[in-house]
């Protein structure tokens, strides 16, 4: 997820050698002013306010000004506390967490990237939330996902950029599917339509170069999660259960019937949107977050918005993949009541919808509406697809998180080029992951 979009920000692991590089770089950073003074070192104005650091990389993708907006809205309702924001571009700020963790000197508050929970958690990096919201008497009912690691919760998405399906409208009809596929048989029969309408046309896309393997996740396990299945059992790996051994099969089928646009093996994330964009492809998987980005490119392309298919004959609700900005709160920190303060302000309703409409998001807050779902009809079939479904990334929270792709990857690869038997490339998958965990 990670070449073009604020939602593909989820699979990048950054190693020892970088934690130690940059363990300088943690205490320093871009931060805002927070009005009375610089805090000592203990969190604390010159005026007696505690001063939270919160580090993220969210203001430099927000409309100028929007975060700070926020921060100060939250000043004016919490008198005493001041919020300093340490603001950088994703990897730096993916790099500085593994340093802070590392050397203990996180921000109060920081935002996350669920690949890192599972490492930060095991490093007692960040704390756990579950006993903040207890202590605060907070009804986690109103959120629309956690992040946990052995049962208690490290994360909280504050938004998510979901990956649906994408369907070119005039390609479909050319094919003569009337519209978009709504299970997997109706999916691999326009796919082969598609691909048999000449000038490169090709059905569906999927991209698995193995240096960005996010196309495992999104692409690819979004087909067991649609249909309700998981690739996990009781925490563990479970990859070769009749789910995803169905949903390989499926595109196994695809692949063999040259539904499947060349060069699948050596695909990025944006080579599927280029020719997605280009109206070369009938159908993608692919973040909400690409729709500015597709009509900008080519206003003239028409195109649909719908849910995965799910299996032939399932009628439960459907897994949506997203990605999301996560929060949560370091265990060094001295003001964990103020940090959850915080926490709390950005997932109420009325914050969380302002957060999500200006990141062009869906809120973490089940009760909060976007701006945006009002006036894109677009953004509004996807909002409802969201509402109806749950969300489904099994990958955030654990260990390795892109090596466990990478390595589904290379056996599905097999699978697809050389006809290695799915069984076999998924106890290969079960055995490399089973070592991970």
């Amino acid at each position: 997820m990670r070449a073009q979009s604020r939602a593909s920000r989820v699979m990048v692991v950054v190693g020892a050698a970088s934690a130690l590089s940059l363990l300088a770089a943690c205490a320093g950073g871009e931060g805002s002013p927070v009005g009375a003074g610089a805090a000592d070192k203990k969190g604390t104005a010159a005026d007696g306010s505690v001063v939270l650091e919160l580090s993220q990389w969210w203001e430099p993708e927000l409309p100028k000004g929007a975060l700070r907006g926020i921060m100060d809205g939250f000043e004016q309702q919490n008198p005493g506390i001041k919020v300093k924001l340490i603001s950088a571009p994703y990897a730096s700020t993916q790099q500085q967490t593994v340093a802070g963790a590392a050397s203990k000197t996180l921000a109060d508050v920081v935002g996350l990237d669920g690949a890192w929970v599972n490492d930060l958690a095991k490093q007692k990096a960040v704390t756990d939330l579950t006993t903040l919201m207890k202590d605060a008497g907070y009804d986690d009912s109103q959120l629309a996902s956690q992040i946990k690691v052995d049962g208690q919760t490290y994360m909280i998405p504050v938004v998510n950029f979901v990956y649906p399906m994408f369907t070119n409208d005039d390609l479909l009809a050319k094919a003569g599917v009337a519209k978009p596929p709504t299970t997997r048989s109706e999916f691999l029969a326009a796919a082969k339509a598609v691909s048999k309408t000449g000038n490169g046309n090709a059905g569906w896309i999927l991209p698995l170069a193995q240096d960005a393997p996010n196309g495992i996740q999104n692409d690819v396990m979004s087909w067991v999660w649609a249909s309700g299945g998981s690739m996990l059992k009781d925490g563990q790996p479970d990859v070769t259960n009749d789910s995803v051994k169905s949903a390989v099969s499926f595109v196994k089928d695809l692949y063999d019937a040259k539904a499947i646009a060349p060069g699948t093996l050596t695909m990025h994330e944006q080579d599927k949107v280029e020719q997605f964009t280009n109206g070369r492809v009938g159908m993608m998987i692919d973040s909400l977050a690409h729709i500015t980005l597709i009509r900008e490119n080519n206003p003239k392309l028409k195109f649909s918005i719908s849910a995965i298919p799910a299996q032939d004959g399932y009628t439960g609700k459907r897994g949506m993949p997203y990605a999301s900005w996560g929060i949560g709160v370091a265990e060094n920190s001295k003001h964990k009541k103020e940090a959850w303060k915080l926490v709390q302000y950005l997932m109420s309703t009325d914050v969380n919808s302002k957060l999500s409409s200006v990141a062009n998001a869906f809120p973490g807050n089940t009760k909060s509406v976007p701006d945006f779902v009002k006036s894109d009809a677009k953004f509004k079939t996807a909002f409802d697809i969201w509402n109806k479904g749950v969300p489904a990334n099994e990958f955030t929270g654990l260990p390795t998180a892109e090596d466990l792709m990478r390595s589904f990857d290379e056996q599905l690869q097999q699978t697809l080029a050389n006809n290695q038997p799915v069984d076999k490339s998924l106890a290969d998958v079960q055995a490399a992951w089973a070592k991970k965990f």
